[in-house]
């Protein structure tokens, strides 16, 4: 996992400390602390898996000498009564490490899950399934990670990943009487040096990328009509994003850019219209729901007692 170790320790133990804070006094009321036995992870529901390898690192945490045996691995497709992992050692702890394990991998399970139903849609297409910065407060690098074991790719981690002009930078460098040129030109300008090397998103093998010359600072701009979107090309934006545009309006901004720049679509994007939107020719698609909003995959731990 690309995710910060210690970043990903500080996460647990924070979902720890919410559930085990006055301890479990369920189970320390009725099982001995020796008493010995073994639970499977199993799925209840078809989908891809994320976030074994944070389940497995709950569990230590909780019993350092549990064993966990990891029989499916992220980016794995599992379905119904798919064993993923196997726990044994002390019950009491396995029970108090169940519930948060559960949760990580439920949630990251179900954001893999859905990022590859929009892959699977746009298949076939020279297009990239991406996700936004709509993540949860505190889990977005395990967010990002479960995309990514969805088949999706990551746009910014952070603010500090790359510029982006957005429509309220616009507006308030406009209303200083800023044009877009002029505003693009700052950014370039003002940007830090960490940001002055390659660009971070290109589209591999893309045919209409292949004449583009790379800038030392990449720029996107964020735009809401086809003038604005050839405004911002002029402007020698790197990237387009195109922001709850209509299919139409896409098609003739990817027309009229005509390979300038890089194009994102994004806002207004579900699994019923990915395809239209990838079929107008954009490089990639950002959608928020894949963390935003996303349904947990159904998995639980069936205890086997000896």
């Amino acid at each position: 996992m690309s995710s910060n170790k210690l970043q990903i320790e500080e996460v647990i133990d924070c979902a720890l400390a919410e559930d085990l804070g006055k301890g479990d006094v369920t189970t320390e009321a009725l099982i001995p602390g020796d008493r010995q036995g073994t639970g499977f992870i199993v799925a209840k529901k078809e989908g891809i898996l994320a976030g074994i390898k944070v389940a497995k690192q709950v569990f230590h945490r909780v019993g350092p000498e549990l064993k966990v045996e990891i029989l499916l691995e992220d980016g794995a497709r599992v379905k119904p009564g798919s064993k993923v992992a196997k726990v044994s050692g002390s019950i009491a702890s396995i029970l108090k490490a169940e519930r948060v394990a559960l949760n990580f991998l439920q949630h990251l399970s179900g954001i893999a899950s859905e990022t590859n139903r929009y892959v699977e849609r746009v298949e076939g297409l020279p297009v990239r399934i991406m996700d936004t910065r709509k993540t949860t407060p505190g889990l977005r690098s395990l967010e990002k990670y479960a995309v990514k074991a969805g088949g999706g790719e990551n746009h910014r981690m952070n603010l500090g990943d790359g510029i982006l002009i957005k429509d309220n930078h616009l507006a308030a460098l406009r209303s200083q009487g800023l044009n877009i040129k002029e505003i693009v030109a700052k950014a370039r300008q003002n940007a830090p040096l960490s940001l002055r090397a390659t660009p971070t998103l290109s589209l591999r093998g893309a045919k209409r990328r292949s004449n583009l010359q790379a800038r030392q600072t990449q720029v996107e701009v964020e735009v809401g009509t086809v003038s604005e979107a050839l405004e911002a090309v002029e402007a020698g934006a790197d990237i387009v994003m195109l922001d709850n545009m209509n299919l139409e309006d896409m098609r003739k901004a990817v027309k009229s850019i005509h390979g300038r720049a890089l194009i994102e679509a994004s806002g207004g994007i579900t699994l019923d219209n990915v395809r239209a939107v990838a079929e107008t020719g954009v490089d990639f698609i950002s959608i928020g729901a894949l963390t935003h909003s996303v349904r947990a995959l159904d998995i639980s731990l069936e205890l086997e007692a000896q």
